[in-house]
């Protein structure tokens, strides 16, 4: 462990190496493994090791001192012989207040959606990360050490806890924009919950995995050497689809297990260095590979995805006719797209390195600012006592499967899937459902309880003057905000 704990200090001294850091973190260690003395996993290792694993995890995704200081001490309250306050006095009190925010919630129990309890903790975890985000990157950093080490639990927790992670964890993850995160949590899940299916999957995609590879090779060779010749410096990856997400989408009705269907088994990523190299090497992939005309270009750099998403992804056919994806970004993009909003604190630290602490709080709360659904999901607190009602509503709504609509001015909003632009409308702004007379999608005439997809263009036609909802529509609307507007209006 300590040849780890050396390992960890050298990556911080990379982006963050104040000695005083470095001082504050072999006092964590050495109090979090003092905690836990004589402690065990069930996997046999020294209970300390689990901080500092976690706490790994948090260094790799670059989050401030405080936060990595709490992944050392998260579980020293609750499973070893620590107390918050002494932790506020020896760490001071932010250090404190993460971890105090981390133990509150480390009971979250998936035993179905009518337990109380679970959904009770639920509650408590929303308005915990509403406090400080950095209290859900914790317990998230925390998950992916103990889906990393589940085999060592009996048989039943195994399938209780992935059943969790993917439930809530890993669609939080994506919901903050982690999608690295959000992907390994889902793969480390996988097997326990779907076992049969992992194999399958598993099986059945070696052979095309490997076959794509080839042609990526081919492809980033080429382009390489292209970009080197125009003055860009790129870093090419292929990324290879993680099996859950290549499983769900097998699974879609029209692939029906067609692996010729999927485009992007293996992607590949271009990273520059400024938005203006991004789409100059989309008109050089264009101009090296036809663009497959019937699936467009994604440009997420001109209207980021609302969870901070930036990139451009396109289609060509590429080597050997194959329909491939390629997602262009910048370095910092990459970032964002791997961490999420945990990759602010790392720019926030960067910009204020020899400033006062007073000035990186005030960064944190910018960013955090962004995510407007942690807010509702606090406000939804005071506004739903039913605790089937509320888990409905988060897992159906806040964490559920996302589709990216566009306003015709060009305004994303996202959206659960099985939206309609009822839906839309009220999440645009509440006032728009008193106007709502009829519905356009990408310019054409729809019903009301159409189901809005990823990329539509949504065009509310308003009445001249406001009216009530129809109560009809609460039979088809599928988000919180549309529902609640709609009662208040014409009762349940």
């Amino acid at each position: 462990m300590e040849s780890e704990f050396k390992e960890l200090v050298l990556q911080i001294k990379r982006y963050n190496g104040k000695e005083s850091d470095i001082d504050l973190l072999s006092k964590a260690w050495e109090y979090t493994k003092l905690s836990h003395l004589n402690q065990k996993r069930l996997s046999g290792e020294p209970y300390a090791s689990h901080g500092l694993y976690t706490a790994k995890n948090l260094v790799e995704w670059k989050l401030d001192m405080s936060s990595i200081l709490a992944g050392f001490l998260h579980d020293t309250v609750e499973d070893g012989k620590a107390s918050v306050k002494e932790i506020k006095e020896i760490f001071g009190g932010e250090v404190a207040g993460i971890v105090d925010g981390v133990t509150k919630v480390s009971k979250v129990k998936l035993r179905g959606s009518k337990d109380e309890a679970f959904v009770e903790n639920l509650r408590k975890m929303f308005l915990a990360m509403a406090k400080d985000l950095r209290v859900v990157f914790v317990k998230l950093a925390d998950r992916l050490h103990n889906m990393r080490t589940l085999s060592s639990l009996p048989e039943e927790k195994q399938k209780r806890i992935a059943s969790e992670t993917l439930e809530i964890f890993a669609p939080l993850a994506e919901r903050l924009g982690m999608g690295e995160v959000k992907a390994q949590l889902d793969d480390l899940a996988f097997p326990y919950v779907y076992p049969r299916e992992y194999e399958k999957v598993t099986k059945e995609s070696l052979l095309h995995y490997k076959d794509a590879e080839k042609f990526i090779r081919k492809m980033k060779r080429r382009l390489l050497k292209k970009l080197a010749c125009d003055g860009i410096r790129a870093k090419i990856d292929g990324r290879k689809k993680h099996l859950y997400s290549l499983w769900i989408k097998l699974e879609r009705p029209g692939i029906d297990w067609d692996f010729n269907k999927i485009h992007d088994i293996v992607a590949l990523r271009i990273m520059v260095d400024t938005v203006s190299q991004c789409y100059s090497t989309l008109g050089t992939v264009h101009n090296m590979y036809k663009q497959v005309p019937y699936f467009g270009v994604s440009d997420f750099i001109s209207q980021p995805k609302p969870n901070g998403y930036r990139s451009i992804h396109t289609r060509v056919f590429g080597e050997g006719g194959r329909v491939s994806e390629v997602q262009i970004r910048t370095h910092g993009m990459h970032q964002q797209a791997e961490y999420g909003l945990a990759a602010h604190w790392s720019y926030a630290l960067a910009k204020t390195k020899g400033t006062k602490e007073k000035s990186l709080d005030a960064g944190i709360k910018v960013d955090q600012e962004k995510f407007g659904w942690v807010r509702q999901l606090v406000s939804w607190q005071e506004e739903i006592k039913d605790s089937e009602e509320y888990l409905r509503a988060v897992k159906f709504d806040a964490l559920e499967h996302r589709n990216f609509i566009f306003s015709p001015k060009g305004d994303v909003f996202d959206l659960p899937e099985g939206a309609t632009p009822i839906d839309f409308a009220f999440t645009v702004h509440t006032g728009l459902g008193d106007y709502i007379k009829s519905a356009k999608v990408n310019g054409k005439l729809v019903p009301l309880n159409y189901k809005l997809k990823s990329g539509d263009i949504c065009e509310i036609i308003k009445t001249k003057n406001p009216r009530p909802p129809n109560k009809g529509w609460l039979d088809f609307i599928t988000t919180k905000q549309a529902e609640n507007a709609i009662k208040r209006k014409v009762g349940k």
